[in-house]
């Protein structure tokens, strides 16, 4: 069964907002208690947070789809729905989010680093917060947005200060295995280990982890054996440690060639080059590894390597590798700059910044993009006139009306605010006038021309109404 996963394409959704109350106070005595509907909930955002605790994805190979909670709507006697509870996701130290295009979208590095992964929607204002000293007692409410949602691959590179690198069987877990508490599987064939083991060294004052990699092989850059797997977990490590097999049955092999291998396949992989380098010639408690490594160290000096001959099975060279390898990590931590602490920069909108653009498309379609716009549009119910209106309202405040006239738009044009993919069309009729002060009855606006049926029916009860009640002042018996 599968124990290790170190990449994942994560399925992430953030709660919808709650929706806005209409509502209006009634109480005995109090037939004009005024609008009291209260405001929806934020939906829950979805949080990736490093944890030390955890060291592999596993968990997220087996349930890819997440999401937070939703809002809830508000209620009448201004009461507001209470907020999503945020998605909390611990994610393994050095874990890189990318989009589905491979783009970063953040490198987790540190306990406690967070990424907002998907952001919950906003709750829709109810009607007492809509209530102005033009429109007393708005007859509706804001709608609560949807959360965002969408796919992210995350990737684990190992957070190591050593890199042990060799071909299977070189004997790297055996060497992790006893420079430090680490207790990695060792057999005795190829392939051992498939997934990258960690250890802590202490040497001196300097404490160090130190990560087993799995054995590379000729193509390992472009994906061969696992390679891809196994060289993103090198890319954050100080230094580098060519294990040798000194002592290898295989006869097409030497210690020398496999050097020149594995360092082949770090230049194609790339980003590794200004990493030092240092050698460890394994098994020479063997006799033939032994003159094998007597007879290779000095070449491999002249090329500029420091060369250590070690055994992990005889415990040879083992206390002066682990210094060797702490003093070159403590320079590395001592040259490494000093993170200086993030400014705060503010940087304030431009006065004459709308915040939206109006542009003509090819068909002929005028469309608006914009934060604000599109927000609004999201938030509309629809179904409701007076709210129609009230967008008709907020856009014609924000300029989108003197834009559209710009551009040319004339009365009958057609206007999408939003993207291609979801975007509200409506026919275009240009008014300078806007306000609450052009709302007729609760729920309506005479400025759209198709009225509603049910909006119709009652301006016809209304009429009958009317004429009756002058038919009845008319009639006098004497």
């Amino acid at each position: 069964m599968t124990t290790f996963v170190d990449r994942v394409e994560l399925h992430v959704a953030a709660g919808n907002g709650g929706h806005g109350c209409a509502s209006v106070h009634r109480e005995k005595f109090k037939p004009l208690g005024g609008p009291d509907g209260g405001n929806g909930g934020r939906g829950g955002d979805v949080v990736l947070v490093v944890d030390q605790s955890v060291t592999t994805l596993l968990d997220y190979h087996h349930s890819p789809h997440r999401k937070a909670t939703n809002g809830k709507p508000g209620e009448g006697g201004n009461r507001s729905g209470k907020d999503g509870q945020d998605l909390v996701l611990p994610v393994p130290d050095g874990t890189v989010v990318l989009d589905r295009k491979g783009n970063v979208l953040a490198d987790l590095v540190g306990e406690g680093t967070t990424f907002v992964a998907a952001d919950g929607g906003r709750g829709g204002l109810g009607n007492a917060a809509l209530a102005s000293a033009r429109r007393k007692a708005p007859g509706f409410a804001l709608l609560g947005e949807p959360g965002r949602g969408g796919d992210v691959v995350l990737e684990l590179k190992t957070v190591a200060d050593v890199a042990l690198v060799g071909y299977p069987s070189a004997g790297k877990s055996s060497l992790i295995s006893v420079l430090s508490a680490a207790k990695p599987k060792i057999a005795d064939y190829p392939f051992t280990t498939l997934v990258p083991n960690l250890g802590v060294v202490t040497a001196g004052s300097t404490v160090y982890t130190i990560a087993d990699v799995p054995g590379l092989i000729p193509g390992a850059s472009q994906g061969r054996g696992l390679g891809l797997e196994f060289l993103r977990h090198v890319e954050r490590c100080s230094v580098l440690v060519h294990v040798l097999d000194t002592a290898t049955l295989e006869s097409d092999r030497d210690p020398v060639t496999d050097l020149d291998v594995i360092e082949e396949e770090l230049s194609q992989y790339g980003g590794l080059d200004n990493r030092p380098r240092i050698v460890v010639l394994n098994k020479v408690d063997i006799p033939d590894g032994k003159d094998l490594a007597e007879m290779i160290r000095p070449d491999l000096e002249k090329r500029g390597y420091r060369v250590f001959e070690a055994s992990a099975v005889a415990h040879l060279g083992l206390k002066e590798l682990s210094f060797a390898l702490a003093g070159i990590i403590a320079k590395a931590r001592a040259d490494k700059p000093k993170e200086e602490a993030t400014r705060i920069v503010i940087r304030p909108k431009a006065v004459d910044d709308a915040g939206f653009t109006v542009s003509l498309e090819e068909d002929g379609l005028y469309r608006v993009r914009g934060d604000k716009p599109e927000r609004w549009v999201r938030q509309t119910d629809f179904s409701n006139d007076e709210a129609v209106g009230y967008l008709a309202d907020r856009l014609s405040r924000l300029g989108v009306e003197e834009q559209l006239m710009k551009a040319g738009a004339r009365s009958g044009d057609g206007v999408a605010i939003g993207p291609e993919d979801d975007a509200v069309v409506f026919d275009w009729e240009p008014t300078m006038m806007a306000g609450a002060e052009m709302l007729g009855r609760r729920g309506e606006d005479h400025r759209l021309e198709a009225p509603r049926p049910a909006a119709q029916r009652r301006r016809d009860r209304d009429a009958e109404r009317d004429e009756a009640q002058r038919a009845y002042d008319e009639f006098d018996p004497f």
